[in-house]
């Protein structure tokens, strides 16, 4: 897959749907705010209702799309960068993702070529509710 990259290339990793029960997971390991964690709790927040925590998304495609295609090719991680949470992500909805190929550049030193992947997560309705991008040095 790793060879058939170009500049502006889009790969659909499809859509997701977390449960309340995954949310709460999550966010009891990682993030354990009360609009994460307690369905009550976060009934009386400014979300009125439990959310997904900000990396829960990016987690999920990354393991269950991103690691599958392009794991193996993998040098090092260089960054993590322009990460946005725009608009709540609430349990048992569809949230799609899509990732672009920002840029490619080879590094002959190294032996790889550093890929600027863009990720946009976007909601049921097609409302952008996250973006981020991240930069991987890949195995030429």
């Amino acid at each position: 897959m790793l060879k058939e990259l170009t500049v502006g290339k889009k790969i659909d990793f499809g859509e997701v749907v977390l449960s309340e029960q995954e949310i709460i997971d999550f966010a009891k390991l990682f993030d354990p705010l009360d609009f994460h964690t307690d369905k009550e709790l976060a009934k009386t927040t400014i979300f009125k209702g439990l959310i997904a925590s900000g990396p829960h998304l990016f987690n999920v495609f990354y393991q269950r799309k991103w690691i599958p295609l392009f794991g193996k090719s993998v040098i090092c991680g260089m960054s993590v960068s322009n990460w946005k949470f725009i608009k709540p992500v609430y349990a048992n909805r569809k949230t799609s993702c899509i990732i672009t190929v920002l840029d490619m550049k080879q590094d002959k030193d190294i032996g790889g070529t550093a890929i600027e992947w863009l990720y946009e997560f976007k909601n049921e309705k097609g409302d952008m509710v996250q973006i981020l991008q991240m930069q991987v040095m890949h195995k030429l």
